[in-house]
């Protein structure tokens, strides 16, 4: 299997209006208001990171009072802001993609659809493979196939002169992802034994080399 490409990477946050402007700070860079996310409880801002990639910002909207927490990604057990999750683009192969993940652990590999409208009306649908509410920081990415949607997220965007240089994670037991990387076609991803469970970016941007 080739090496997979990664769709996005999720930085989940207290409050996503605070968020925009810490990052701006640090990044020189500010985040686009994307959209609310109605079956999730979830809202966004995105920060292109050159090509197809993005940044997206995560908060629980607090506006809809239809959906319960826990919800998805880790947005109701934060201890500070920070990746939660990472996604990997589908490419049509989602129902392999649940097999797998479901085969390493059997509560994860639901695939569900979702939708949203961005500001300028673009409706923007996909389907994943759904990412759990816990833990806070999941190293197993969810896959996202965009085929459907008018548009992909980072057509978007406005060119922002960040780039992604490296994505890697921290856990205390490395090994038992190894073997599901590798079936996922994952390659060159490094899980460095820490005590702590945590996905980092390293970014490329106006500021210079910045680690999330």
């Amino acid at each position: 299997m080739t090496k997979r490409a990664i769709d996005h990477l999720v930085y989940a946050v207290s409050n996503l209006e605070e968020a925009v402007l810490e990052l701006e700070e640090v990044l020189g860079v500010k985040a686009v208001l994307g959209g609310h996310h109605p079956t999730q409880g979830t809202k966004n801002a995105l920060i292109k990171l050159q090509g197809s990639y993005y940044l997206e910002l995560l908060a629980t909207d607090d506006t809809n009072t239809l959906i319960a927490p826990p919800r998805w990604m880790g947005v109701d057990m934060l201890t500070k802001n920070q990746i939660t999750r990472w996604s990997l683009r589908a490419d049509h192969c989602l129902a392999t993609d649940s097999t797998l993940v479901r085969a390493y652990d059997n509560a994860m590999g639901t695939v569900a659809g979702g939708s949203r409208k961005t500001t300028d009306g673009t409706l923007l649908k996909w389907e994943l493979v759904l990412p759990l509410p816990s833990p806070e920081v999941e190293v197993v990415p969810f896959m996202i196939d965009w085929s459907t949607s008018e548009k992909h997220p980072s057509q978007m965007l406005p060119e922002t002169d960040c780039k992604l240089v490296k994505l890697y994670a921290t856990h205390p037991n490395p090994e038992p992802y190894e073997q599901l990387f590798e079936q996922l076609g994952i390659r060159d991803f490094v899980i460095t034994k820490d005590k702590d469970v945590r996905l980092k970016a390293i970014i490329k941007s106006p500021k210079g080399l910045i680690e999330l």
